[in-house]
């Protein structure tokens, strides 16, 4: 008998038309690492929260179908026998924390448990070591940043010591060596301690070879699941990008073998190419603009009120028409250098000019006539009745015409069919998608966006990629703060690295990210010291699509 087993499962929220889950049926078994990938909107996060129990309990609604866990239906289950099986950690860690305290809310799940002072004591310690979190054990959860309140999510479930986790997006907030961290640390788990994984997630490029299984949504439906590499090639052959660079890459091209990781991918490319030493073709050039600085930051220092130092001596300089992306780990001053690129926040020692005006001495909402900001979470912009409404509340308030504005944006964001939907009861990355649009509507000169590829799959990020490049080809400067190092080398001009509340390095794309290790793009990874002028996966499948249709006249003949 399987862990799980899923039978007719068919989900409608409350006051919606269209059903959530339809019809969906699956058995996973005890140990099993199964990955749920789908757009946007698919049915993924409403298949983790049935998983886990709290569908319908917790959200209401309508439900038909049964979930089986380890042969009992899992409504008639008690809340407290459920906790102590399924963890589950949600795309969202503010809806999850409750302490004020980084310890109390590892603590507060055990104590609910009724567990010994001595036993709680040992199960707090060891998970805030193992994920890195000692450090901040004093700390307030609400002064964390958004990737470590997701760790800090992950370790009061760890902590209860659940047979099965359930984690809906647990890296969209993680730097990438965190999460590379955090991945290695899941497999772990489910190796050596055969925990059973259930994993929602969008950026596969580290992820995706690790699973036993991965299912594909759509509709609320699962529409195929099977071995990793058996659901890449299907994917790219019936059109789907639910999968790695390098998968798609190769099975792109036609190739038979269709490689999960780079280290694959690399003896592919090798026999392609018919390489056997390195290839260095000259540099990039450099097409930064060279117009009127937007941006200026001179030599700029910020402490927050607890003592902590967050920035050291930025400068900064960013033209008109930039699309600059802002890289770093978590912590690492980012989001206090948006605030105050905004107004938001008034530098200590220094000088920021936005558009020639000193923001110590403007006021935030005339910076916001011509700054559009948008900040980690959606929901601090949505509290209009519909999707339509929330963006024409933004021109309300400055004053602007619509014009067709509203219908154009969100018909290129793909919000068009929900114009009249309510914004709170849209998937996460939907609800991302819309706060963009409500800054993106008033056609702001400056665009600060804090982690806007955050809950959105592959096709969404590349249509917004595709309008963030169109609007700064117009004049608008662009600059995203993102842990997606393949959204900022794919459309980004420019990337800046933040250690420490420190430049760490500032350039053109390929000079920054294509020497480093950790935050370099997973193509120019596969291309290293073979052909280092390959980026992009389009200059990838111009590469190798040459010497594979090569190779193929070669032995023709």
């Amino acid at each position: 008998m399987s862990l799980f087993k899923v039978e007719n499962l068919t989900y409608y929220y409350p006051e919606t038309e269209l059903p959530a889950l339809h019809n969906v049926n699956i058995a996973i078994e005890e140990g099993e690492f199964l990955l749920v990938v789908g757009g946007s909107g698919s049915g993924k996060s409403s298949l983790a929260r049935a998983l886990a129990g709290l569908i319908p309990d917790f959200y209401g609604g309508r439900i038909g179908g049964k979930v089986y866990f380890k042969k009992r239906d899992i409504r008639a289950m008690g809340r407290s026998a459920l906790a102590g099986e399924i963890g589950i950690v949600f795309q969202d860690p503010e809806k999850q924390l409750v302490m004020t305290g980084v310890e109390a809310e590892v603590a507060f799940g055990l104590e609910n448990m009724g567990l010994p002072q001595a036993e709680m004591f040992r199960r707090v310690a060891e998970v805030m070591s193992f994920l890195g979190l000692a450090s901040l054990k004093t700390e307030f959860t609400a002064t964390l940043s958004g990737g470590q309140k997701q760790k800090l999510a992950l370790a009061a479930v760890l902590a209860m010591q659940p047979c099965v986790l359930i984690l809906d997006e647990p890296t969209s907030q993680l730097d990438p060596a965190a999460s590379e961290e955090l991945f290695n640390l899941i497999k772990r788990l489910n190796e050596e301690m055969n925990l059973t994984i259930i994993l929602v997630e969008q950026r596969l490029d580290r992820c995706f070879h690790l699973a036993d299984r991965v299912a594909v949504m759509e509709n609320g439906e699962i529409i195929r699941d099977g071995l990793p590499g058996e659901i890449a090639a299907w994917q790219v052959n019936k059109g789907l990008p639910f999968v790695p660079p390098v998968a798609a890459l190769f099975s792109h091209i036609g190739s038979p073998d269709v490689p999960l990781t780079v280290k694959e991918g690399r003896r592919l490319v090798k026999e392609i190419t018919g390489t056997t030493e390195p290839t260095f073709r000259r540099e990039q050039a450099n097409s930064l603009p060279k117009g009127k600085p937007v941006i200026e930051v001179k030599d700029l220092w910020f402490t927050y009120p607890n003592g902590r130092e967050a920035l050291h001596g930025i400068n900064l300089s960013v033209s008109a028409g930039e699309f600059m992306a802002l890289l770093g780990e978590n912590a690492a001053g980012k989001t206090t250098l948006l605030k105050h690129l905004a107004g938001l926040l008034k530098p200590a020692r220094g000088k920021v000019t936005i558009l020639g005006s000193d923001t110590r001495q403007t006021a935030p909402q005339l910076l916001a006539r011509t700054v559009g900001y948008l900040s980690q979470n959606p929901n601090d912009y949505l509290f209009q009745d519909t999707v339509a409404e929330e963006l024409h509340f933004t021109l309300a308030n400055l004053g602007l015409p619509d014009g067709g504005k509203v219908d154009r944006l969100l018909e290129k964001l793909g919000l068009y069919h929900c114009r009249q939907a309510n914004p709170r009861d849209l998937s996460s990355g939907q609800r991302q998608r819309v706060a963009l649009a409500s800054v993106m509507v008033a056609g702001p000169q400056l665009l600060v966006l804090d982690e806007p590829t955050r809950g959105l799959d592959y096709a969404l990020k590349a249509r917004l990629g595709n309008l963030l490049q169109e609007i700064a080809s117009e004049g608008t400067t662009v600059l995203a703060v993102t842990h997606d190092v393949e959204f900022a080398a794919e459309y980004a001009c420019r990337t800046m690295m933040l250690f420490d509340g420190r430049v760490a390095c500032d350039g053109p794309k390929y000079a920054v990210l294509g020497s480093s290790m950790f935050y370099a793009p997973q193509i120019s990874r596969l291309f290293r010291d073979i052909d280092n002028g390959v980026f992009t996966f389009r200059e990838a499948v111009e590469k190798l699509h040459i010497s594979y249709l090569r190779n193929l006249h070669c032995k023709a003949i």
